[in-house]
Parts: C-alpha cells; sequence; structure tokens
C-alpha cells in the first residue's frame, strides 16, 4: 500500500479491537456501519431480526457498548435516558447536536471542550481524562412543524 493512503478499517478489524472475531459480531458492526445516524440497541436488534439474523439482543448491547469503549462508535442518551449508538469510522472523538423530535443529528466543533478537558487532566494529574458532552433541542424542521401545529 503507498505511504500517502490510509487504510480504511473493516467491520472484522473492529470486531478485533473488541474481542474474539465472531460471526454474530460482524453482524452488528455491519448493520452499525450502514445505520444513519444513531440508533439504540434494541432498534439495530429489530432491523436484524427483520432481516432474519440470529443475533441477540444481549450480543447487540455487548457489541455496541464494546465498540464505543474501544472509540468505534459514539454513544449519546436520549431523552428517556437510552444509549444510542452512531459508527465512528475513525480515532476523532466528535460531539453531536441531536434533535428530541426526530433524532436528527449534527457533528458541532468541539473544539473548546476539548481543550477544556485537556487543561483540566494538565492542572489535575489526571490521566485518560474521558467527557461526555451531549448537546439537544428542536432541529429547524421540527421546529416549524411545532409552530405550525400550535397555530392550528
Amino acid at each position: 500500500m503507498a505511504p500517502d493512503r490510509q487504510c480504511t478499517p473493516t467491520p472484522s478489524h473492529d470486531v478485533t479491537l473488541i474481542g474474539r472475531l465472531t460471526q454474530q459480531r460482524t453482524v452488528v458492526v455491519e448493520a452499525l456501519i450502514r445505520t444513519d445516524g444513531f440508533i439504540g440497541a434494541q432498534a439495530l436488534h429489530s432491523q436484524l431480526a427483520a432481516y432474519g439474523s440470529p443475533v441477540g439482543l444481549s450480543t447487540v448491547y455487548r457489541t455496541l457498548t464494546a465498540l464505543a469503549s474501544a472509540g468505534r462508535a459514539d454513544m449519546v442518551r436520549d431523552t428517556s435516558g437510552e444509549r444510542l449508538f452512531r459508527y465512528r469510522p475513525g480515532a476523532d472523538h466528535r460531539h453531536y447536536l441531536i434533535c428530541t423530535e426526530c433524532g436528527l443529528s449534527r457533528p458541532v466543533d468541539s473544539g473548546p471542550v476539548e481543550d477544556w478537558a485537556d487543561t483540566i487532566a494538565q492542572n489535575s494529574g489526571f490521566a485518560n481524562i474521558r467527557h461526555t458532552v451531549e448537546l439537544s433541542g428542536v432541529c429547524p424542521d421540527c421546529g416549524r412543524r411545532q409552530a405550525a401545529d400550535e397555530r392550528q
């Protein structure tokens, strides 16, 4: 491979990051990669079941949680507290603004948050600092729909 080309991780590579390579884990990772936006474990499990996949719900939960711990999935919580996951193709940590009505997610510039976390780590002497920042609101489309509903 030419030195200037980046290596694109494969589902199999991502699975080996979280443990033993199994067909079930690979199916979960592939399904998460195909998903547009954030998805909960139960919804992903339902999609897999609809396509005839025999992957159990506990395997989906464990795989998604392990992917998030390995830095290969972003995790946020919805308004009810359910954990939602989104595949992260690279090592870059991201933060999102999520619509509480439709679930639309948009990455946001998180430079100031990352700088703040780095400063806290340096000043405190702590290592391996992790943080969670969750931003939610109502997207423009849902806001217009809500306003139209209120006028009626």
